[in-house]
């Protein structure tokens, strides 16, 4: 079976000073989505933007905005990234104790619900949601920082959770974050991930658009 493979840029790997342009560059490159990294201090040791930020890439964007929440409490700032215009918003299964509410609570406040698993955290804990959200992602780093090099059991790991959803007989999105170039883009599209995040690797690139063709299948 063929699925499609969108590439989300992060931009956690962009020029911060020109964020619109970056914005405007990698969509003109081939983007599908924008992904779109908020980090609070807590939740992971740095610290990047907020819903203002999050409102003014909207404003400079045409393609979904993929929204990582890397926070404690997702839930108190849920509303604020969707109304922001969060088309996607992904919370850390680690961060939600009330996980299934945070959920419906994204689809209420209008955008696409996602989770998120850290490496070291096993498929079990998204078992019992997978047929409530729209997509997956799998880190294939410890999140925090871009330009970390990719963990490779999480080759096996996007096979595991595929399964999961063949068994159960969803569609539902497998996200990849993390060390994501040409050669782990292949083995995890492989393996059957359907969207990849990218950041040092495109934006670090001289050509954006040669890096992202480089990506898809």
């Amino acid at each position: 079976m063929t699925r499609r493979v969108l590439v989300s840029p992060s931009l956690l790997s962009s020029d911060f000073g020109r964020l619109a342009e970056e914005v405007r560059a990698v969509e003109a490159a081939g983007a599908d989505w924008v992904h779109v990294d908020v980090m609070d201090g807590r939740f992971v040791p740095n610290i990047t933007m907020g819903p203002v930020v999050v409102e003014a890439i909207k404003k400079a964007a045409t393609r979904p905005l993929d929204v990582h929440l890397m926070i404690v409490e997702p839930e108190k700032y849920v509303d604020a990234f969707a109304k922001a215009g969060a088309d996607i918003l992904t919370v850390h299964v680690e961060a939600c104790t009330h996980l299934h509410r945070v959920i419906q609570q994204i689809r209420h406040a209008g955008a696409k619900p996602a989770v998120v698993l850290n490496p070291a955290t096993p498929l079990s804990a998204v078992e019992e949601v997978l047929g409530d959200v729209d997509m997956v992602l799998l880190m294939s780093v410890n999140p925090g920082f871009g330009g970390q090099s990719f963990i490779a059991p999480t080759v096996d790991k996007v096979r595991r959770l595929r399964a999961m959803m063949d068994e159960r007989g969803l569609s539902t999105d497998i996200e990849v974050d993390g060390g994501i170039n040409a050669e782990t883009a292949r083995r995890v599209v492989d393996a059957g991930a359907t969207v990849l995040v990218a950041g040092s690797y495109v934006f670090g690139s001289k050509d954006y658009a040669a890096a992202i063709r480089s990506l898809r299948p």
